[in-house]
């Protein structure tokens, strides 16, 4: 037989369990600084750093809201929303790339600034070193060595004969010397001819192909900058199947919009482990002592569409190896 037990609690103690209760929970407020566009490779940027702070128990309007800001790559309105969020006494700022950084850099040196990629943490000046930050700034870097070469092999195992590659590159970039070297030893490795093409602004596009062309590269290696490049992708696209040049991009995202092949950085996964910075960051960490963090996962799609364009046929080996076919 059961006894219903009823147990009496001191008033104090209910009165302190109901204010408990009522206590609001705090709510942090995260400043999201773009230097470009809000374009559906942005949108599914920022959607991975959301998803990555839901992994964490963030949900935005509940414990977390997120100032949005991009300055569709005016560099005037991108120092503008950078001192707004200074206003705004944000917990920490998120950058997207090395622009947004160095505003958010200028504005505050108290605010915690997360990056979500840079591919030079140490030669912008944003950290003293990748092991200890030292500043108000940490994050996640693009700095992956072996990138080209693997890029190069890939060329190689696609394309028979495979001798001369145009390096199509932005010479003012930041880590652009580093990267150079990189592909320069790379390419000696392989047997390869390099033909640096440096491409400054979207009007060098085309001189860039005719070279390339009169020079009977096999393929291009694309490693413009963002701002140049981006605006210009589609035109890109379209003058590699006109001159039918292999090329191997950086992101997936250039593959779906019809180039060949990608090989690089997965972007999704940096924005998704920027997360994690701002959780820790969140919970009393400083910046100076969390080391940037180096790519760890990496991604190759292939356009069979576009091979069949340029009358490519991918190797079945090669096609084995990408992680993502587009039909």
């Amino acid at each position: 037989m059961f006894r219903k037990v009823v147990v009496c609690l001191p008033l104090t103690v209910l009165l302190l369990t109901v204010a408990e209760a009522q206590q609001p929970t705090k709510v942090s407020r995260i400043g999201y600084l773009n230097a470009t566009s809000f374009t559906s490779f942005e949108a599914g940027r920022a959607e991975a750093f959301r998803h990555g702070l839901r992994e964490l128990g963030y949900m935005e309007g509940r414990n977390i809201v997120i100032e949005y800001r991009y300055a569709d790559g005016k560099q005037d309105q991108l120092r503008g929303f950078a001192a707004e969020m200074v206003r705004l006494k944000v917990d920490a700022i998120v950058t997207s790339v090395g622009a947004s950084t160095r505003a958010a850099k200028q504005a505050t040196v108290t605010i915690p600034i997360v990056m979500k990629q840079d591919n030079d943490p140490v030669g912008n000046g944003f950290v003293a070193s990748l092991a200890r930050p030292g500043g108000n700034i940490t994050g996640l870097s693009r700095v992956a060595p072996e990138l080209s070469g693997k890029q190069l092999e890939l060329l190689k195992e696609t394309i028979p004969g495979l001798s001369r590659v145009a390096d199509f590159a932005t010479s003012t970039s930041t880590g652009h010397s580093q990267r150079l070297r990189e592909t320069e030893l790379a390419a000696a490795a392989f047997g390869v001819t390099l033909q640096f093409q440096d491409v400054l602004s979207p009007k060098d596009f085309e001189t860039a192909f005719r070279e390339a062309s009169e020079a009977r590269a096999n393929a291009v290696l694309m490693q413009v900058s963002g701002p140049v490049y981006n605006p210009r992708r589609r035109q890109v696209v379209e003058l590699a199947v006109q001159t039918r040049l292999p090329m191997m991009y950086r992101n997936r995202e250039d593959v779906e919009a019809d180039g060949l092949m990608s090989y690089g950085v997965n972007i999704t996964d940096l924005d998704r482990r920027a997360a994690t910075y701002v959780d820790k960051i969140l919970k009393g960490a400083k910046p100076a002592d969390l080391p940037v963090e180096q790519p760890t996962k990496f991604e190759f799609a292939v356009n069979l569409k576009t091979a069949k364009q340029i009358g490519l046929t991918m190797p079945p080996n090669v096609l084995a190896r990408a992680d993502r076919v587009i039909q």
